[in-house]
């Protein structure tokens, strides 16, 4: 769901009720779509990890 312009398929929703509760689903999704948020406003204003996460580019 962070890949810009891709969709949740009813597929992959069937496959996470299947694990979660309606409450859980939307729980997860809002986290999700919190740390996407974190992700592209982090590097908008030019944010580092602070040595959290270093990844290698």
């Amino acid at each position: 769901m962070t890949i810009t312009g891709q969709k949740v398929t009813d597929e992959l929703f069937a496959e996470a009720r299947r694990h979660f509760s309606e409450a859980q689903v939307v729980e997860l999704t809002a986290a999700a779509a919190l740390e996407n948020f974190r992700s592209k406003f982090n590097v908008a204003l030019g944010i580092e990890s602070q040595g959290f996460c270093i990844l290698p580019r």
